[in-house]
């Protein structure tokens, strides 16, 4: 099979089903490439800040039918339990990977886009003839002027693209579960533990995501994930009170490897990356999917922009979209990268508590760094 399509996403994750959406919202032909089948869960800390819903509403969403829950604190702690309060500048709101990229898929499906379970296993562009060659796990074959890459944090594809990132381990690992369990539902907490950190936050359906970071280090020298968190999570007293009185609603918990914190490309082999794929902010910092959502609005942006007037060439759209990338998103990664390497080290994280229970404005200050503002559509 060869098929034509003006744009292909790679990836139907927040970034690329939010692009697929947009894209088809205005008459422009889209082809997504999905290698999972929904519903599913996946690893995430399902936290989205508030600044991307006017566009998520400009785009048709109605996020309100998902029954999200209303977040607007945040509680910090280190190892030993030391707590930091404070205000969500803008606040946020909790939803289940599981509820939210299905609801996502079924509004791209209304709108026609063209939506296939496979792997992509190569993309080669035809300078000669200014097009996109995909080749999928079955051997079916796309051509398109456009290719959006919107398929996470880490994919065999990268290493076929030779991504500079790919060629290194990476020595993370994420574990993530719900549970039914007596949570503030308008709390987002980010406990420490030694060698990562676990976020708490409540969900659609009285559920709350329990979702850690660990150094491979730190956990490879434990029979497994009950021990491990026995033995180090149960360190922090809050991580120890939650685990040990909540409920597990899954069979077991889903992880995740090689997640990977380097600087990556918004643009490669003329790609145009977004979500994970283009950069990804340490969890600590609780705005990923918010930026996901956000690298999505700016590309499609471009890309409507050109299939109406087409003005632009393909390497100004790429110019224009590295720009706004890095003018959106740069100073987040780097503000998140220093936020982590303090929070995780024991001496830091004293000094940090202390500092924000004699300042605590400074706690929002900290926040408004890692976050943008409301979208303007």
């Amino acid at each position: 099979m060869n098929k034509h399509s003006h744009i292909l996403i790679i990836g139907g994750g927040l970034a690329g089903l939010t692009s697929a959406i947009h894209l088809a919202n205005t008459g422009i032909s889209v082809t997504l490439i999905e290698k999972d089948v929904y519903p599913k869960h996946k690893v995430c800390g399902e936290y989205i800040s508030n600044e991307v819903l006017p566009y998520l509403e400009h785009i048709g969403l109605e996020i309100d039918r998902l029954k999200p829950i209303n977040i607007t604190e945040l509680n910090i702690s280190t190892l030993k339990g030391e707590m930091i309060k404070s205000k969500l500048p803008l606040g946020g709101f909790g939803i289940s990977r599981y509820t939210l990229d299905y609801y996502l898929w079924n509004k791209a499906k209304e709108l026609g886009v063209e939506l296939i379970n496979e792997s992509v296993i190569d993309v080669k562009f035809n300078h000669n003839e200014d097009i996109f060659i995909i080749k999928t796990s079955l051997n079916n074959i796309f051509n398109c002027s456009y290719v959006i890459g919107a398929y996470g944090k880490r994919a065999t594809l990268d290493k076929s693209l030779k991504r500079s990132f790919s060629l290194n381990k990476s020595p993370w690992l994420a574990v993530k579960a719900h549970y039914t369990a007596d949570f503030n539902t308008k709390t987002v907490a980010l406990h420490n533990f030694k060698g990562g950190y676990c976020g708490l936050s409540n969900v659609e359906n009285n559920r709350v995501n329990a979702c850690y970071l660990v150094h491979y280090n730190n956990f490879k020298k434990y029979k497994d994930i009950l021990n491990f968190q026995k033995e180090v999570l149960y360190q922090n007293p809050h991580l120890k009170q939650f685990f040990e009185n909540a409920i597990p609603v899954f069979d077991k918990p889903i992880t995740i490897s090689q997640i990977n914190f380097e600087r990556k490309k918004p643009v490669e082999n003329h790609i145009f990356m977004v979500g994970d794929a283009a950069g990804l902010i340490h969890p600590l910092c609780g705005n990923g999917m918010a930026m996901a959502i956000q690298s999505a609005q700016i590309i499609c942006t471009l890309l409507v922009k050109n299939f109406e007037k087409q003005s632009l060439s393909r390497i100004e759209i790429e110019k224009l979209y590295k720009e706004q990338w890095d003018n959106a998103f740069s100073k987040r990664l780097y503000a998140g990268r220093v936020l982590q390497k303090v929070l995780m080290n024991r001496k830091f994280q004293k000094l940090a508590q202390k500092l924000a229970n004699l300042l605590p404005s400074i706690v929002p200050l900290i926040i408004k760094q890692t976050h943008g503002k409301p979208l303007v559509c």
